[in-house]
């Protein structure tokens, strides 16, 4: 919690002085009391003092003044709303290393679980375009905010040879300029997420991809995919001796960290479903929500209100008197 405006939270001095002059005068009258008689006469005259009952009302109702104050200072809590200007590019690993079963039942087949799981908890407002890349990238979806273009592209991912990483990047700055327009100047903020298992092979290096995606003010975060133990059956009827055989396609993060610490981003590791949704819930929280401060005045109001009212009721019930 913070205060819009902390500088009138000095009126609980105000506050602090007048709980000091109650405790004054509350010593000050039990001296005049006990010099108009001896305490054998005043226990004769008052036998039915209130005692500590006599305070909670004053007690109170200075709770309520300082409450009071806290209403005073505007008082804000902060609040996650959805963004109403956003971009979202999705790059998907789709070369052959994501057939891999290390993560059931395949990478590729939990890579679109978690991306349609994803892309449902965006806020509608936010635009959300698809790109795959193996060794070249497309668009497959440029950014709307439909997202049942999304869903078909995802669902209709085909594997193949090779990984473009580079080309990945560069394929989603692309598609990010054919983002729909708000009428604001300012460009909306933009966001590349990519997840790959493997490292660039073909097409142009990472180094100069980060460097257009940095010039671009946008953010690239990377989720490494798989885990070390990963493999797939090389499956060539024109190399029979090595057909069937299993080779081992481990999950590679050391190039993918890289990208997302020069460009901006985050970087995470996933191994499982599970985790590969608990990293999308991550980035979508970044990427879809932003916290803002949310005046709770009513709040202390309320609550100052219903202090006065005790304090009232209670010296009525005691004293019958309204303090």
């Amino acid at each position: 919690m913070t205060f819009l405006t902390p500088t009138r939270l000095w009126l609980l001095v105000l506050v602090v002085a007048l709980a000091a002059l109650y405790v004054v005068m509350q010593r000050q009258r039990k001296q005049f009391a006990l010099r108009f008689a001896g305490s054998e006469m005043f226990d004769s005259v008052a036998p039915d003092r209130p005692g500590v009952r006599r305070h909670v009302p004053a007690a109170i109702f200075l709770a309520a003044l300082t409450v009071l104050v806290g209403a005073f200072a505007q008082p804000a809590r902060q609040v996650r709303v959805p963004r109403e200007r956003a971009t979202v590019i999705v790059a998907i690993d789709v070369s052959l290393s994501m057939e891999a079963s290390d993560v059931e039942p395949s990478r590729i087949a939990a890579a679109k679980t978690a991306a349609n799981r994803f892309i449902d908890e965006l806020p509608p407002t936010l635009n959300v375009g698809i790109v795959a890349f193996a060794g070249s990238a497309s668009v497959l979806v440029s950014p709307t905010t439909d997202r049942l273009p999304a869903h078909t592209a995802i669902n209709n991912l085909k594997l193949a040879e090779s990984t473009a990483i580079g080309e990945a990047i560069f394929t989603s700055l692309d598609a990010l300029l054919n983002a729909p327009g708000d009428g604001v100047e300012e460009p909306p903020p933009a966001r590349i997420v990519l997840l790959s298992d493997g490292q660039t092979t073909v097409g142009r290096p990472d180094d100069v991809a980060v460097d257009a995606a940095v010039a671009a003010e946008v953010p690239v975060s990377t989720i490494a995919f798989g885990t070390t133990a990963g493999t797939i059956t090389y499956d060539d009827p024109a190399t029979p001796a090595i057909e069937n055989q299993p080779i081992p396609v481990p999950v590679m993060e050391d190039n993918l960290r890289v990208i997302a610490d020069r460009s901006g981003g985050a970087f995470f590791t996933a191994s499982s479903l599970d985790e590969l949704d608990a990293v999308y819930n991550d980035i979508g929280s970044a990427i879809g929500y932003e916290l803002v401060d949310r005046e709770i005045t009513d709040w202390f109001a309320g609550i100052a209100l219903t202090l006065l009212a005790l304090a009232a009721a209670f010296s009525l019930l005691w004293f019958q008197r309204i303090p």
